[in-house]
């Protein structure tokens, strides 16, 4: 995994200027995973998945050496003034350089921030396909 984007990508579940578009429930897990569980994730742009239609494992990801760590996850993080792990290594490494990140992109400060939005979002969907299943047998 690689920590050299400093920009996050146009439709990064971590900017505040995108609808959020992911579950609430996904978005505790990932917040989660970089924050207490000091764990990585990957910028979607830069992975790949196993595209076998008939195996179990299919879509699942498959490391590679250019993989990206997520900017906007990274972004958050520090604002959060809370680097994990990973990223406290690679900077020992001069992996990762937090000076070269773009602390003024639109990012959510917080963990919290992050994933009330998502939940938000998926709240008001959910209301609105259950009106539109009602309104269906209304009919």
């Amino acid at each position: 995994m690689n920590m050299t984007m400093t920009r996050p990508c146009d439709n990064c579940p971590f900017r505040t200027d995108v609808t959020p578009y992911i579950r609430g429930d996904r978005a505790a897990e990932i917040a989660d995973a970089i924050t207490r569980r000091q764990g990585t994730f990957s910028c979607h742009k830069t992975i790949d998945h196993d595209d076998e239609e008939d195996d179990e494992a299919a879509g699942n990801h498959i490391p590679s050496k250019d993989e990206q760590h997520c900017a906007g996850a990274l972004i958050m993080l520090e604002h959060m003034e809370q680097p994990n792990q990973l990223m406290r290594i690679y900077e020992r490494l001069q992996a990762y350089d937090r000076s070269k990140l773009d602390m003024a992109a639109p990012v959510y400060t917080s963990a919290r921030a992050f994933i009330a939005a998502h939940r938000r979002r998926s709240s008001h969907r959910e209301k609105a396909v259950t009106v539109s299943r009602v309104r269906r047998r209304q009919r």
